[in-house]
C-alpha cells in the first residue's frame, strides 16, 4: 500500500490517524479518482471547522501538490500534514502523563483504586464505592486491579471520543 510506504515509521495511533484521514479524504473525493480538486479541499477543510478563503486554499494546494498535477492525492496531504499530527500527538501525550502522574501519588506507573478515590475526593469529586468500582472496572482492561498509563490514555481517548460523539474502533471496553 502506498499510503504506508511513504509512511512507514509512523506510531500504532497514527495509524488510526491515518485511517481516519483516509476515510475523510475519500468521503470528500467526490469523483473517486484518488484526488482531490480544489473544491473538494475546501470542502474538507470545512469540515474539519476551517474556513479558509479562496486565495488560502490556492495557496494551500500549491503548497501540498508535490508533483504540480494541481490536485491533492493522499500521500500529498498525509506528507503535509502528518509532522503536525506527530506533533501533536507528542504534546498531548505529554499532557495526558502529567493528569496521569497526579492520579499515581506514589509514581510506580499504575493507579490504585485507592489513589483514584483519593485524587477524586482532592479535585472536591469523592466517590461512592460503586462509583470507584465502576470507573476501575471501565479503565483496567487487562483486569489486574490497577490502571496503567495505556489504559489511562486508552480511557481518556474513549471519554474524549464520546463526548464529541466519534466512534472509535479500538474500545477498551
Amino acid at each position: 500500500m502506498a499510503m504506508m510506504s511513504s509512511c512507514g515509521n509512523i506510531s500504532v495511533q497514527s495509524a488510526d490517524q491515518l485511517k481516519q484521514l483516509k476515510d475523510i479524504f475519500m468521503r470528500f473525493d467526490m469523483d473517486s479518482d484518488g484526488s482531490l480538486t480544489q473544491l473538494e479541499l475546501a470542502a474538507l477543510l470545512r469540515s474539519l471547522g476551517l474556513k479558509p478563503s479562496g486565495d488560502q486554499i490556492h495557496l494551500l494546494l500549491g503548497d501540498i501538490d508535490a508533483n504540480g498535477n494541481g490536485l491533492v492525492e493522499f500521500e500529498e496531504l498525509v506528507s503535509a500534514i502528518l509532522p503536525d499530527i506527530t506533533h501533536q500527538i507528542l504534546i498531548n501525550e505529554a499532557q495526558l502523563l502529567e493528569v496521569f502522574q497526579l492520579f499515581d501519588r506514589d509514581g510506580n506507573g499504575f493507579i490504585t483504586p485507592a489513589e483514584l478515590a483519593g485524587s477524586m475526593a482532592k479535585m472536591g469529586h469523592p466517590l461512592t464505592f460503586r462509583e470507584l468500582s465502576g470507573m476501575m472496572k471501565e479503565a483496567d482492561s487487562n483486569g489486574d486491579g490497577v490502571v496503567s498509563f495505556f489504559e489511562f490514555t486508552s480511557i481518556m481517548a474513549n471519554s474524549a471520543a464520546d463526548f464529541l460523539g466519534i466512534k472509535l474502533n479500538h474500545s477498551v471496553k
